[in-house]
This record gives C-alpha cells, sequence and structure tokens, in this order.
C-alpha cells in the first residue's frame, strides 16, 4: 500500500515527509481543515511514510458490511450514548493498544470556526501521549510532520504554540481557516 499511495501522490503532485521518528502512540493534530479532499490526502500521505493512523467515526456507521471497510481505513467507533465522554473512550483505546496513532483534525468541520476544539489536546493529555504536528499545505501541495509536541499543563500556551506551527500554511480554501483562540469552554 505503501508504493501505491506514494505513486498516487507523485501522480498528482504531491509530496508527503517527515522529519521525525514515529512514537510509539500519538494523537495526530492535522490542520488546515477546509475541503473533503484533506481526508484522502491526509490518507495516502500517511500510508506513503509507511504509517497506519486512526480517525473517530460515529458508532451507527459501523454496521455489517461498512465495519469491515471502515475498521480497515482506521476508522475507530465513537458511541455518543454512552455515559464516559469521548475522551474518555479513546484513553481506552490507548490504553489497550501498544501501537495507536489518531488523527484528529481541531476545527471539526470544514466551516470556519471562531475556536478549535480541545478535544484533540484534552485526548492527548489524558492518554499522556504526545501530539504529532501534521499540516496539508495546498500551496506547496505537500503533507508534512516536522514536530512531535508534548503537552504541558498550561492549555493557553500550548494551544498558542500549535497554532504557531499552522500559521504559514496555505489551506485548500484559506478563508475557512482561524488560527485565534478564545479561552471559552466550548
Amino acid at each position: 500500500m505503501q508504493k501505491l499511495s506514494k505513486w498516487i501522490l507523485k501522480k498528482t503532485g504531491w509530496n508527503a515527509f517527515t522529519t521525525l521518528a514515529e512514537p510509539q502512540k500519538s494523537v495526530i493534530c492535522v490542520a488546515p481543515h477546509t475541503s473533503n479532499w484533506d481526508f484522502p490526502i491526509g490518507e495516502l500521505s500517511y500510508l506513503s511514510l509507511g504509517r497506519k493512523s486512526s480517525f473517530l467515526m460515529k458508532k451507527s456507521w459501523f454496521f455489517f458490511p461498512l465495519n469491515y471497510f471502515f475498521s480497515a481505513l482506521g476508522g475507530v467507533p465513537v458511541d455518543r450514548s454512552k455515559r464516559n465522554s469521548v475522551t474518555e473512550q479513546m484513553v481506552e483505546e490507548f490504553n489497550k493498544r501498544e501501537y495507536f496513532h489518531l488523527a484528529i483534525t481541531p476545527e471539526g468541520t470544514r466551516s470556519l470556526v471562531d475556536n478549535w476544539k480541545m478535544g484533540f489536546y484534552h485526548i492527548a493529555v489524558s492518554a499522556k501521549v504526545p501530539i504529532q504536528l501534521a499540516y496539508i499545505d495546498y500551496g506547496k501541495k505537500e503533507l508534512a510532520i516536522k514536530e512531535i509536541f508534548y503537552p504541558t499543563a498550561n492549555e493557553t500556551a500550548d494551544l498558542a504554540h500549535i497554532q504557531a506551527y499552522y500559521k504559514d500554511v496555505q489551506a485548500r480554501f484559506p478563508e475557512k481557516f482561524n488560527l485565534s483562540f478564545n479561552n471559552s469552554k466550548q
């Protein structure tokens, strides 16, 4: 799958690279997220690096035969009807796996948002795993991971640092990408 992914990216003019060794477990913060193309580009890019990631998906989509397809892609079913939070469910996933990388788009939608959703951060903190900072730059036609961030106890400073990493990245639709941070709870 790695060779096929590299070939597809090359034929479409995209490049994927990382300057870092992959940790055993991590949350992958993927930004900007302004287009439906972000998922296939991200998936192909990560596969081309010889890596496998997972992503969150509503449990209701995991029915026969789609459950096999979504599981093969790395989908992790999330049960929103359970009493425990999505963060707690993902911490359980991290705890039961030896190797696990969960890709999350902090905007949570392709539309313009005032504030990033902090679920990616809270999952990383609660699971005690680092955050790989992955960007999809449409101007350069590249997906790259150049930093692994270890959360501190200061959420505001951590988010400012993380968002600064993305300041020069060109989104597919730049008018839908917002890096300003408002410390209000969502």
